[in-house]
């Protein structure tokens, strides 16, 4: 390509060089309003996002809140706190945990062999030998 170069004159160098510099003006130009436009989609798309967001977050609350108060016809007042907080016992004797206890950290669970009645020792047959 440069080879094509060396027979012109500085004249000629200047106006190819212009037409360079106008070519890449147009591309960056070209550029920053592709960019400008995605940047506006994605700014579009980010603000309804948060509005579906905050809607969504209304609709739990209101869904809680007929819980609490569902639970409070089906089960009267005796246990008021604990529908309030999320917190008791559930239909059928199931127990309900509040959420912010859930969250706190893992629970870990195990199993151990069962005692016999006499105080803590292993039931027989499972001595080692």
């Amino acid at each position: 390509m440069g080879e094509e170069l060396c027979g012109l004159s500085v004249k000629d160098l200047q106006r190819i060089e212009n037409q360079l510099e106008m070519s890449l003006q147009g591309v960056r130009m070209k550029k920053e309003h592709v960019y400008t436009a995605e940047i506006q989609e994605l700014s579009r798309k980010g603000n309804f996002m948060r509005q579906e967001n905050v809607e969504l977050y209304k609709k739990v609350k209101l869904i809680e809140q007929e819980n609490v108060e569902l639970y409070r016809k089906a089960y009267g007042t005796r246990d008021n706190t604990s529908a309030a907080n999320g917190s008791g016992f559930g239909p059928y004797g199931t127990a309900t945990i509040n959420r912010e206890i859930i969250m706190d950290g893992p629970i870990q669970l195990q199993l151990s062999q069962p005692l016999s009645p006499t105080l803590g020792t292993p039931e027989k047959g499972t001595e080692s030998r």
